[in-house]
This record gives structure tokens, C-alpha cells and sequence, in this order.
């Protein structure tokens, strides 16, 4: 570097500004939010447009949100493992952003050293020096790396608002995956003492010799059968109920109690906006977007990589003999002005910018791949919403029906009418019955959930301001 003169100086500027005109870069995304391909509404008729985040919505979530549950869930946006992860990545991303904006902003360094020689005469000297270093933005290349910097900030600012909304969603489907466990054990150990007095009848009519054998033998091995899957389902609601632990950031050990009997009835329709509000509300979605502008910034500052690199260095400072006497010797000043260009290397940069928009390209496909997939997701659940409530009224008829024939059909045994094979069949289909009623509330619940997370909904109603 040499110290360059006022007209040196100038000359120097007035190049780059000639260089500079011609080094603008072009985006290379091709999709805009204002030419998304979103349709004007959903496929399914009789819908309610109002936003998701209406008081529609809020009314229903208040009925499924006990004030236990809503302290549990709460408990989870505390301690829930991954999302303090997330929340750290967050936090790693806005000291890159700081550091990113530090390359905007001159760098002030102050040098003090200090050395001996021996030339057959020693000799010490102390130099203090104070540099100031600036590099010119010419074409924005730094620009576009605080730009990258801040939209990945954005993109893992949104991501994690997309992980806590799951996480709250999941508390609440596991909090009523434990009750619709404890229903279904309810349920077996109910038919479990049921068939072991219809077991304990027969074998009283066999010693009487009323019923024959294998009708004992039948009634024990469904008395066997039924114990089974007791010992299954108290496996099964344990495992729920570990797996709800384990979200709120507690040990696994089987131990949580939720105060709730029974799954809540929802019969109000949820509101589900428009396909442009999904778009606005999504965090996914967002995550997605600003990750696709970073990729897009990120092309910008390799495409700048290749043209000169313009900074100047102005340092002040003196040397002595004596450390002392440092401060009070005449200080000299330099003012240097550098310029870097690439010549060669080997296509490297061009290489870079051509990688970065294959990788802006490739991230807009994600993009839209996700977009199309929550889309999907709304329609599939819009449909199965309405088809699980036709379904679970049928389930209702069905497990009445159900109950009533086996009563009758063990009646009409015990006075020789028909044969056990048939009481055992009743059985079988009002214990079904009233399995699959319980299983339909449960799954109407999550693709309630399910639907409501996916148009972009948030939970803001059921929590603390403190935790939002």
C-alpha cells in the first residue's frame, strides 16, 4: 500500500464510480407474493371465512383448555428442550447480524510494541500506532451480506414461533391422548368384569349341566383375551403419558394426571380464513420466504465478490527509544488508499455466484413444495373434518345398537334361544362400538388441531401475556 495524494485520491474515486455502473445483479427468484398461486378460496362448501384468528376460534379453544392443561402448556413453552434450542439459534442469529453490520462500520485498532536488537551495541525501541480502517460499499456486496444476515435472522425468527405453536398443539393432543387412553383402559377393564360374570354364570349352569363345555372354554378364553388387553392398554397410556413428560421438559416416569374424564365434544365449526391468510399467518410458510431471500441475498454478495474491493487506512503514530518518552515524540500520520481486484482464480468466483443461484433456485422450489403441501393439508382436513363428525354420529347409532343386542343376546342365551358363539359376537361388536366412538372424538380433535395450526393459527387466547 502507498500513501496516495489528494488528486491520487480523487482519481481513485472517480474510477470506481465508472467500474460500478456496471455491476448490478438481477434476482434470481421468480416467484412473487403478489403472483403466488393461491386460489381465491378452499375447494369445501359451506365453510366460515372469517380469519382464523377470530373470536370464532378462540371460543372453542377456551372449551378445550382447561386451567390445568393451560398450566402444563405453559410449563412446555418453558422448559420443552427443542424449543429452547430453537430459541438459541435465534439468538446465535442475531449476534451474526451484529457482526455482519460491524463490517458497515470503520475498524479503529491501537498497536503498542516494543523490541531490543543487539548489533554489537544494544538497541531498544518503542513504537505506538493508531489505525483506522474503512472499506467502501461501492456495490453493495456488504450490504448484501447484513441483508443475508437479517432475513436469516427473520427466517429463525419465524421458525421458532412455528416450533412453539406446534409444541402448544402437541400438549394439547397428548394431554387428550392420555384421557382417551384412560378411556379405553376404563373400557376393557368394564368388559373385562362384564365377561367374567357372564363367565362365572356359565360355568354355574355347566356344573348343573345346562351349558356344555365349550361353552366354558370359550367364555374363559375371552375372559384371557380380555385380560391381555388390559396388560396392552396399561402400556400403551403410560407410554402417552411419558411422551407428554417428555414435552414438558420432565422426567418419564409415568407420573402425570390429567383432571379431565373425557374428551370435550366440539361442535362448533372452526373458521378458516382464506388461502391468502394461510399465506400471511404460516409461520412455516414465512420461514420458508425468508429463507428463500436469503439464498437470494446470498447470490447478490457472491455475484459482488467478483468486481474490486475499495478500502482506505489512515494510521497515526511515532516511535522512541525510551517507552517513556513515546507519548511525547513527534507523530507521524499516513493516509493509504488499496484497491483489490480478482484476475485469476481458476473460475472459483464464478463458480460461487452460479452455485449460490442453483441454491436460490433449488430453495424456491422448497418453497413452493411447502406451500402446495399446506394447502393439501387444509383441503384433506377440511374434508375429514366434516366426514369424522358424519362418521362419529353413525358411531354413536352403532355402539347403542350394539349394547342393546349383546344384553338381549345373553339373555336369550341363558334361556337356550341361541348358542354363545353368538353372545360372544355381540360382545365383540358392542365392545368395538364404543372402542371406535372414543377413538373418532380423539381423532376429530386432532384434525381440528391439526387444521387449525396449518391455516396459521396461534394460541394467543389461551395464554399468559407472558408467555405469548
Amino acid at each position: 500500500m502507498n500513501v496516495v495524494s489528494k488528486k491520487s485520491y480523487l482519481s481513485f474515486i472517480l474510477l470506481s464510480g465508472f467500474i460500478v455502473t456496471g455491476c448490478t445483479t438481477n434476482s434470481a427468484i421468480e416467484t412473487q407474493p403478489n403472483s403466488l398461486p393461491t386460489p381465491e378460496n378452499w375447494t369445501k362448501e359451506n365453510i366460515l371465512t372469517q380469519k382464523v384468528n377470530s373470536e370464532v376460534n378462540a371460543q372453542w379453544l377456551d372449551k378445550l383448555v382447561t386451567p390445568t392443561l393451560k398450566q402444563n402448556i405453559e410449563i412446555a413453552l418453558q422448559n420443552n428442550r427443542a424449543l429452547k434450542q430453537q430459541k438459541l439459534a435465534v439468538e446465535i442469529a442475531e449476534q451474526s447480524l451484529l457482526v455482519s453490520g460491524a463490517t458497515l462500520w470503520p475498524s479503529l485498532d491501537l498497536n503498542l510494541s516494543a523490541s531490543e536488537r543487539d548489533y554489537g551495541t544494544a538497541v531498544s525501541s518503542s513504537e505506538l500506532s493508531l489505525s483506522l480502517k474503512y472499506e467502501f460499499d461501492l456495490w453493495g456486496k456488504l450490504s448484501a451480506s447484513e441483508r443475508q444476515a437479517n432475513l436469516n435472522y427473520a427466517a429463525l425468527l419465524a421458525k421458532y414461533e412455528q416450533q412453539k405453536r406446534a409444541l402448544v398443539s402437541d400438549v394439547i393432543l397428548n394431554w387428550y391422548l392420555v384421557v382417551e387412553q384412560n378411556q379405553q383402559l376404563t373400557l376393557s377393564q368394564e368388559r373385562l368384569n362384564s365377561i367374567t360374570q357372564n363367565l362365572a354364570i356359565i360355568e354355574s349352569g355347566y356344573d348343573s349341566g345346562l351349558n356344555t363345555s365349550l361353552d366354558v372354554y370359550l367364555s374363559r378364553n375371552e375372559v384371557a383375551s380380555e385380560r391381555s388387553n388390559v396388560a396392552s392398554q396399561k402400556t400403551a397410556l403410560q407410554a402417552a403419558i411419558r411422551k407428554l413428560e417428555l414435552l414438558l421438559g420432565q422426567y418419564p416416569k409415568a407420573a402425570l394426571q390429567t383432571n379431565v374424564q373425557e374428551i370435550p365434544e366440539l361442535t362448533s365449526n372452526i373458521a378458516v380464513g382464506l388461502p391468502a391468510d394461510t399465506v400471511a399467518n404460516n409461520p412455516e410458510l414465512q420461514y420458508m420466504w425468508n429463507s428463500l431471500l436469503a439464498k437470494d441475498a446470498g447470490l447478490a454478495y457472491a455475484h459482488k465478490q467478483r468486481f474490486p474491493s475499495f478500502s482506505l487506512t489512515a494510521s497515526a503514530g511515532g516511535s522512541s527509544e525510551e517507552l517513556a518518552d513515546l507519548l511525547s515524540s513527534d507523530l507521524g500520520w499516513s493516509l493509504v488508499g488499496n484497491i483489490t481486484a480478482p484476475i485469476f482464480n481458476a473460475g472459483r468466483l464464478a463458480a460461487n455466484e452460479e452455485k449460490a443461484r442453483l441454491e436460490t433456485k433449488q430453495s424456491e422450489q422448497a418453497y413452493l413444495e411447502t406451500l402446495f403441501n399446506t394447502f393439501s393439508s387444509i383441503e384433506n382436513g377440511l374434508t375429514e373434518s366434516s366426514n369424522l363428525k358424519l362418521s362419529y354420529d353413525a358411531n354413536i347409532d352403532a355402539s347403542n345398537n350394539a349394547q342393546l343386542a349383546q344384553d338381549v343376546s345373553f339373555e336369550q342365551y341363558l334361556k337356550g334361544l341361541v348358542s354363545y358363539t353368538t353372545v360372544l359376537d355381540a360382545q365383540n361388536r358392542a365392545f368395538s362400538a364404543q372402542s371406535t366412538v372414543i377413538k373418532l372424538k380423539y381423532e376429530m380433535l386432532n384434525t381440528r388441531l391439526q387444521l387449525f395450526t396449518a391455516l396459521g393459527g396461534d394460541f394467543s387466547s389461551i395464554l399468559s401475556k407472558d408467555v405469548k
